[in-house]
């Protein structure tokens, strides 16, 4: 049954959770990062905040409701959908075959999945299908342009890189994702399976000018096979703590080999989105890397199915920004707008100088 909740009533009652003594804490992003996120125009916030750097927790809050009609708080350790944020699971289960010999990034797709029957799949890298340059808008349509000559936005390759996983490892998607965060210690984190249990996954919920619609997945007219291709572009599901452990590891060159890692995070391929930044931002191995400002920051945006997230990480700084909510706003123009605002705050703060 469609539940419709005024989006007014619950606002004002926000959680507000803290590891650290901020009264005590002298910084300079802190009580603005709270100022922004109890505005309530032009829209309210509802999720986490997590923010670490160098091991130490600098900020780590939570506000709003996981159950808005059960007024359920909102805590750290709930789930969410990080949907696109998949992505960069994605690239390093696949860098991780490249490391073993398995594929060769510069092979094109049908070396691999012989089955395809598209003119294209004798001509699409794999390495083209990681840094979104192939060109595929669909697996039943011609491609957008010559592959390796722009930019666009791709999930259907991401999923063919699932099935690429799943063909050299013999194993499903899922049953490699999942094992690979089990090696990391992600205790929270899994690919979100239909008609199964899946621990801890808080509603997701879609935003009006008035109202909020909780997010009915039944209803999202998913097949097994489709939802399957998803997985590997947005379906997974995690929390803000398990996100830094993955941030932390995979910066900090726990996860791939260096030379796997520079191929990840350095790229040519620009990205018109404005998203990850102030200007454009390169697109690597499932991963927005900007390099424009002071200090380069890498990571990546989600959003859809009641749930937006962004994160980033500064290596020069070992500081690691993720922001996680579970309302979506049908208007584009206002769906990252605190997640933009934070990074904002955090690009002139003293932990990015």
């Amino acid at each position: 049954m469609k539940r419709i909740f005024n989006f007014l009533p619950f606002i004002f009652s926000v959680l507000f959770i803290s590891s650290n003594s901020y009264g005590q804490q002298k910084d300079n992003y802190s009580a603005k990062i709270d100022s922004l996120i109890q505005l309530t125009s032009p829209r309210s916030f509802n999720g986490v905040v997590l923010i670490t750097q160098k091991g130490k927790v600098k900020y780590s809050k939570a506000f709003g409701y996981s159950d808005i009609e059960k007024k359920t708080p909102l805590t750290l350790k709930d789930n969410f959908r990080i949907q696109s944020n998949t992505k960069q699971i994605t690239a390093v289960l696949v860098l991780k075959e490249v490391e073993k010999g398995k594929i060769d990034l510069e092979k094109p797709i049908k070396k691999y999945l012989p089955e395809l029957q598209q003119t294209w799949a004798d001509t699409v890298t794999v390495h083209q299908l990681l840094n979104m340059s192939s060109g595929i808008v669909s697996l039943d349509k011609p491609l957008r342009f010559k592959p390796g000559t722009d930019f666009y936005y791709s999930n259907p390759g991401y999923g063919l890189l699932g099935r690429l996983i799943e063909k050299v490892t013999t194993k499903k998607f899922t049953e490699a994702a999942n094992s690979l965060f089990k090696d990391l210690g992600m205790k929270n984190t899994y690919c979100y399976e239909m008609n199964k249990v899946n621990p801890n996954l808080i509603n997701g919920y879609w935003h009006t000018k008035d109202s909020i619609e909780v997010v009915n997945f039944n209803n999202m007219k998913f097949t097994d096979q489709s939802w399957a291709n998803f997985i590997p572009t947005g379906g997974i599901i995690s929390n803000a703590t398990d996100l830094n452990i993955w941030d932390t590891k995979l910066h900090k060159g726990k996860i791939l080999q260096p030379k796997s890692y520079y191929a990840m995070t350095n790229s040519t391929v620009v990205e018109s989105d404005l998203t990850f930044g102030e200007t454009k931002s390169n697109y690597g191995y499932g991963v927005n890397i900007n390099g424009e400002k002071q200090y380069k920051y890498i990571g990546h945006a989600g959003r859809g199915i009641g749930f937006v997230s962004l994160k980033f990480y500064f290596p020069e700084k070992d500081l690691d920004v993720i922001i996680l909510e579970n309302i979506y706003s049908r208007d584009d123009t206002i769906v990252y707008h605190f997640e933009k605002s934070i990074r904002q705050i955090i690009m002139k703060s003293t932990l990015a100088k």
